[in-house]
């Protein structure tokens, strides 16, 4: 099987997650911050960051050393799948934004990792870095304006 397609084929599992525990309206009647991206940009840019995400690793699973690179991608992919039933399924802000602040981390150092082997490939997570750091904000946001939200 082609390289490409194997981190395709991880990133529309991650992905999944998005179409079984969909926001609603636990999500529509919470208190968001200015800043809220319009609903319409969160599968724009998630199809855009899972598709470059897979090039990218593609890249460097080709390259000697990768296997640090491909630990963190891994990793990333792994807590991208957990966020969206953690804070949309159980409505868990407190523990969504644990696991965004530790996949935030994850992606950094998996930016290193793959700009370190192919500078492309490093390029190409640059959006998802950028993407996480509104996303992580939002969890925030969202969590500190919304006491008592959680769970119901």
């Amino acid at each position: 099987m082609n390289l490409i397609l194997i981190f395709l084929l991880a990133s529309v599992a991650a992905a999944s997650t998005g179409v079984i525990f969909k926001p609603g309206a636990w999500y529509e009647g919470l208190r968001k911050p200015s800043f809220t991206p319009p609903n319409w940009a969160f599968p724009v840019a998630w199809t855009v960051i899972y598709l470059l995400s897979a090039f990218a690793a593609a890249r460097v699973a080709a390259l000697p050393g990768a296997g640090l690179a491909l630990a963190l991608w891994a990793a990333q992919i792994a807590l991208n799948t957990l966020w969206t039933p953690v804070f949309f399924g159980a409505r868990q802000m407190a523990i969504g934004m644990v696991v965004i602040a530790t996949l935030l981390v994850t992606v950094a150092s998996m930016t290193v990792a793959f700009w370190q082997l192919d500078w492309r490939a490093g390029l190409m997570i640059l959006p998802y870095l950028a993407w996480l750091c509104v996303a992580a904000a939002l969890n925030w946001r969202i969590w500190r304006d919304n006491p008592g939200a959680a769970g119901r």
